[in-house]
């Protein structure tokens, strides 16, 4: 009997190993290879050799296509020489904020702009600290500076976007809906120094006024 158990045990051990033995079966042809072999890129390798492949890969987004929650879309013009002159004639497409904007335009400054700029944009943040902060260079003073107070919103959003002088971009951390609500908050500051108001700072120039009726038929 043990003999019997014996030859049973390694009768049932060779069917194991003939099972689980390494057969390599040939796959049938994919209908969709791109989805069988995936060709998934990591963000930082070197990418020059794709195209070799037959590959089409730069790393940029889909020309027209923008963010899920993005609110405002804002296109950089193909031809991107002079475009900081040609960004002053922008005007700010959000409408004059309400209460609850007006707290989160504030909210946003003081919190990108305030450690630069001051919270009194005077140009007196705590980077500065009236030239004892650890920046020696004083910061814009966005009220108070004629300079700046000229300065419209498009050349304001692109400085914000894309940085100017010792100033670096906050496109990775001010969206262009929220870089506009800034700017709204900046133009009304502005206005409430010189006495005026938010929507005044922020209103398109008025149309020409159409000629009389009467007297065009003259």
């Amino acid at each position: 009997m043990k003999k019997l158990s014996v030859i049973f045990t390694l009768l049932a051990a060779l069917v194991v190993v003939i099972s689980c033995s390494d057969v390599k079966r040939k796959p049938s042809r994919n209908y969709m290879p791109d989805m069988a072999y995936s060709r998934a890129v990591e963000t930082y390798s070197d990418h020059s050799g794709l195209n070799n492949d037959g590959i089409n890969y730069n790393a940029r987004n889909v020309k027209g296509t923008v963010s899920r929650n993005e609110d405002v879309i804002y296109q950089t013009p193909a031809d991107t020489t002079g475009l900081y002159a040609s960004e002053a004639v922008m005007v700010n497409p959000l409408p004059a904020l309400d209460s609850t904007g007006k707290v989160e335009a504030e909210r946003l400054f003081l919190i990108n702009c305030g450690i630069c700029h001051g919270a009194k944009l005077d140009g007196n943040g705590p980077l500065y600290k009236g030239g004892d902060g650890p920046y020696p260079v004083k910061p814009a003073t966005l009220v108070g500076d004629a300079k700046y107070e000229a300065m419209s919103e498009g050349t304001m959003f692109h400085a914000i976007t894309y940085g100017k002088n010792m100033m670096g971009s906050y496109a990775s951390q001010l969206t262009p809906k929220q870089r506009w609500m800034v700017i709204h908050y900046i133009k009304g500051k502005q206005a409430e120094a010189k006495g005026g108001s938010e929507a005044a700072a922020s209103a398109p120039a008025a149309a020409a006024p159409k000629a009389d009726s009467a007297a065009a038929k003259k």
